[in-house]
């Protein structure tokens, strides 16, 4: 009996697949994940990123709250942003939202 659970256990440790074998289904998971949640989020958030730096006065904005707007002055962290005659509000640069096209708001 003794003989037995020897030879299985040389057995089992001469396979070096076996061991990558268990492995390959969480690499394959993290793979997945990798492409369908962490990389197409890193994108966006460069796209983010270069759209706040791309900021200039005259820029017609919309702020994560829904609030549209026309852009008066940039600073380096703030952005003031005119919602209607005279009524002009300060908000940070990263709750800006989307950059609408020239016009939008008169045709509003």
């Amino acid at each position: 009996m003794i003989s037995l659970a020897h030879a299985q256990a040389a057995g089992a440790s001469a396979d070096p697949t076996g061991s990558l074998m268990q492995f390959l289904p969480m690499i394959l998971m993290f793979a997945v994940l990798w492409f369908l949640m962490v990389r197409p989020q890193m994108k966006k958030a460069k796209e983010h990123k270069a759209l706040l730096s791309a900021l200039a006065k005259g820029d017609e904005v919309v702020t994560q709250g829904g609030i549209l707007g026309r852009i008066t002055k940039v600073d380096e962290s703030y952005v003031t942003v005119e919602i209607a005659a005279g009524t002009e509000v300060i908000v940070q640069k990263p709750s800006i939202s989307l950059v609408l096209p020239k016009g939008t708001l008169k045709s509003l």
